[in-house]
């Protein structure tokens, strides 16, 4: 294949190229983890949401913003330059609470006074994919050089999984006879230690059963349809692939004595 055959094969490998890469700076937050963290600013320092900016956003220059009177500055800044946001602030007497790197938390360099370092055991899916292990930084209580806040993580963390599950698509499970084998029933067979071979001319491949069919219903990944002997190799290869527990003699007394 030529080279220009192979690149239009793989157009969307040419295609992504040209994307932006996107890095820890990039991390944009949901906004139901950003009210989760608002409202414990608010609840906590008892200041009014009302006041609260946000400078960071695409584009945006956090020293040319401005700040009104008596804002808050609560928002995921780019980490790269946490140190030097942080500075600025303080030296400009702008209240903030900011999203940083939990594990790096105590890293910065020339740290100004008055930081509380806040570590919640957080661990945020941001909107481009990036997962991290957040705390957070604020000059709200600088009288603390570092805190703990279970609730505060766990209120990000149930935010977080609400999220995971809305974009989660549930596939469904349906249980097939022993006379249709799919490729995650023999997976499952080979991590149980059993070889089955399944010959060309004690199968037929297909995408539904009949009765499937009358539901609109499908084998995800097709299936194969078995001759009754191959079924039934199948079957006695199931039965020893279970750890199945044995009524004792005890049981099957008791058992004849029940109904």
């Amino acid at each position: 294949m030529t080279q220009s055959k192979a690149s239009f094969a793989d157009y969307g490998g040419f295609v992504d190229k040209f994307r932006p890469k996107l890095t820890t700076d990039d991390c944009y937050t949901p906004p139901e983890v950003y009210d989760v963290v608002a409202d414990y600013v608010a609840n906590r320092f008892g200041l009014d949401r009302g006041t609260f900016v946000r400078p960071f956003y695409p584009g945006g220059d956090f020293e040319r913003f401005d700040y009104p009177d008596g804002c808050c500055v609560v928002d995921n800044p780019p980490f790269s330059i946490l140190a030097r946001i942080k500075r600025f602030y303080v030296e400009r007497g702008i209240p903030f609470f900011l999203f940083a790197p939990s594990l790096t938390i105590l890293s910065g360099m020339r740290e100004p006074a008055g930081i509380d370092h806040i570590v919640c055991n957080a661990c945020v899916t941001y909107e481009n994919g990036a997962v991290v292990r957040t705390g957070f930084v604020t000059n709200l209580a600088p009288d603390i050089a570092m805190e703990t806040a279970p609730e505060l993580g766990r209120a990000v963390n149930e935010a977080c999984d609400r999220l995971a599950k809305q974009g989660k698509r549930e596939l469904p499970k349906y249980v097939y006879p022993d006379d249709v084998l799919t490729a995650a029933r023999a997976q499952w067979l080979a991590q149980h230690g059993e070889r089955v071979v399944i010959k060309a001319s004690d199968c037929v491949r297909i995408s539904a059963m009949d009765a499937q069919r009358e539901q609109g219903k499908s084998v995800f990944g097709c299936g194969l349809l078995l001759s009754e002997r191959a079924a039934a190799e199948r079957a006695a290869a199931e039965r020893a692939a279970a750890t199945r527990w044995q009524l004792s003699d005890r049981e099957r007394e008791l058992q004849r004595s029940l109904g």
